[in-house]
């Protein structure tokens, strides 16, 4: 399945049952030798909630991802999971997340999730610098000087606003390592965004442990949420990446996240 280019493999939870879930998104993550994907989602009932998403990176890393949530929402409303288009999915540490399906005919198309609200502080991000917010932060990174925001809206987001998108020299020097820096104790993924107006914010990803990817649900929600404190955007925003759009609505209670998901294939993978 694939949301805005942020493409996944999933699998239900019982076929899954006994095996090593890190290793098996190492191997069906792997584009070489496996299927080939930006994460492994595992999908279940749950529960706390009807439905139990995990995802993996490829990496093998569990982690949290807005877009994986609205591919595990499709899957368990057409699997007969849920039999009402409002449901709720358990995600990582025992997170609930509200969903909604927009049905055309009795056919999904919009899907809009409520991602938890953004968390600020540095050790809720968790960033290793003092003070209560990390906003346009100076870091000189391969020798380039930057500004860096970070929040965790789910997961750690950091978010480079810049005049233009870099090029890929600039993206590969310096994503990298500034997803590896010992500020972020636990990695961050890295966007760079260019504010095009108070209406739509254009966006380069490199996801911590995937490196670039087309999209990011959670990564959305943090740009959008960055660029509306700073006064740049309004509260609703686009948020342009190369795979596609999402819309962010940031809310006192929570960030709503609305986009597609697709289903693109299925099969049989043979484990030895």
């Amino acid at each position: 399945m694939e949301g805005v280019g942020n493409d996944f493999v999933l699998i239900e939870a019982d076929a899954a049952h006994g095996l090593n879930l890190s290793e098996l998104a190492q191997r069906l993550c792997c584009r070489p030798f496996g299927i080939g994907a930006d994460g492994l989602l595992v999908v279940g009932r749950g529960e706390r909630a009807p439905v139990r998403m995990r995802m993996f990176n490829p990496d093998g890393t569990e982690d949290f991802c807005g877009n994986g949530l609205r591919c595990a929402a499709r899957f368990a409303y057409e699997q007969g999971y849920v039999n009402t288009p409002e449901f709720t999915i358990e995600t990582l540490g025992g997170q609930i997340v509200p969903v909604q399906l927009h049905l055309y005919g009795g056919i999904v198309g919009q899907i809009t999730t409520q991602l938890p609200p953004p968390r600020f502080h540095p050790r809720a991000i968790p960033a290793l610098v003092d003070g209560e917010v990390i906003e346009d932060f100076p870091l000189t990174i391969a020798g380039h000087p930057l500004r860096l925001s970070s929040i965790n809206t789910g997961t750690t987001h950091t978010v480079i606003f810049c005049d233009s998108l870099p090029d890929d020299a600039l993206f590969l020097e310096v994503s990298p390592r500034l997803e590896t820096h010992p500020m972020f104790p636990e990695r961050t993924s890295v966007l760079w965004a260019v504010v095009v107006s108070r209406s739509e914010v254009r966006v380069r990803i490199w996801e911590r442990g995937v490196g670039e990817t087309l999209g990011c649900g959670s990564g959305a929600a943090a740009v959008g949420v960055l660029a509306y404190r700073a006064g740049w955007t309004e509260r609703i925003v686009r948020i342009a990446s190369k795979g596609g759009m999402l819309t962010v609505d940031y809310r006192e209670d929570g960030v709503l996240l609305t986009g597609e998901s697709n289903k693109l294939f299925e099969g049989v993978f043979y484990l030895e």
